[in-house]
């Protein structure tokens, strides 16, 4: 069974600013870790698919790292990923290189161990040989990212996973409470952990056993998250409530993102350009912009029920 695992609550999934000519913006980097945290944020995911690890270099993905470490400064921890490269032994020295940053955890790509058409046999062969590269110290996750393509954990490499005492965590796209329960039931009794990424689903995951949200709509109203995830035992009622408008807000998703959520956090205060690798921000359009300006208005309105 699992030695170590993260804390239960919101990890949200990081927005990387970028200036003007494309390169990081760490100014307003500091000031959205400090907005996180203001919010009730338990750590940080970083270099993730929000954060346009695919768009960054080696370097930069270690650097932002070393960096959302230095400005959360102790006050909540982070884990990453940029877990990118294609080769086994590539993404070994990949993963090193990242625990060395000092982050709690080394977040794992579930597709990159195997391609779409190829079984769980080869998922298993190649996380087997990343693992014997791997330091038994350095604490593992999942997650199930949607880029280049979405390879959910079967409940066979469910078991493998928490067999192999290395795991601690999972970050689950299936957008399927049935999918998400069938995992439970996997892990329980153990400290094997679940952050469902999902909004629709969330309230119900928490009630089968999920330990927290993380996902995109934490760059809009994270205090939200923050809220439901506290506070749905004790406020079933009004968790009821703040369910239907988390989930029908969560249709931003659908919108460009990120830059949608660049805009987002600019109405909170944040000095963010619209500046993506990732997206088109010609494409971001006025109606757009405006669903996005009347989402922040009634989340406001709600951040001030739901304190």
């Amino acid at each position: 069974m699992n030695a170590k695992t993260i804390a239960n609550g919101v990890w949200p999934t990081m927005i990387t600013p970028f200036l003007p000519d494309g390169s990081i913006d760490y100014g307003t980097l500091e000031r959205l870790i400090d907005w996180y945290i203001a919010k009730g944020v338990t750590g940080l995911f970083a270099v993730c698919q929000s954060s346009e690890m695919f768009y960054l270099s080696l370097r930069e993905r270690l650097e932002l790292a070393r960096a959302c470490i230095k400005l959360a400064g102790g006050r909540v921890p982070v884990i990453a990923s940029g877990h990118v490269a294609d080769t086994v032994d590539d993404q070994i020295e990949e993963a090193k290189a990242m625990a060395d940053t000092g982050v709690e955890a080394v977040v794992l790509i579930t597709n990159r161990f195997a391609r779409r058409e190829e079984g769980d046999d080869v998922f298993k062969r190649n996380l087997e040989r990343f693992l014997a590269g791997i330091d038994e110290g350095v604490l593992l996750g999942f997650y199930e990212c949607p880029a280049p393509y979405k390879r959910l954990v079967s409940p066979e490499m469910m078991r493998f996973s928490l067999e192999t005492g290395r795991f601690g965590f999972l970050k689950d796209t299936s957008c399927s409470l049935a999918n998400i329960e069938r995992k439970l039931g996997i892990v329980k009794g153990s400290n094997f952990k679940l952050f469902n990424a999902n909004a629709a689903t969330l309230l119900d995951s928490l009630r089968a056993g999920a330990s927290g949200y993380s996902g995109v709509m934490t760059n809009f109203h994270a205090d939200l998250y923050a809220w439901i995830c506290a506070n749905w035992r004790k406020e079933p009622g009004r968790a009821e409530e703040l369910q239907a408008f988390l989930g029908l807000a969560s249709m931003a998703e659908y919108q460009l993102y990120p830059v949608n959520a660049m805009h987002a956090l600019s109405l909170e205060g944040l000095p963010f350009h619209l500046v993506s690798r990732r997206a088109d921000a010609n494409r971001y359009s006025e109606s757009m912009r405006r669903e996005v300006e009347q989402l922040m208005a009634v989340s406001r309105a709600y951040s001030a029920r739901f304190r």
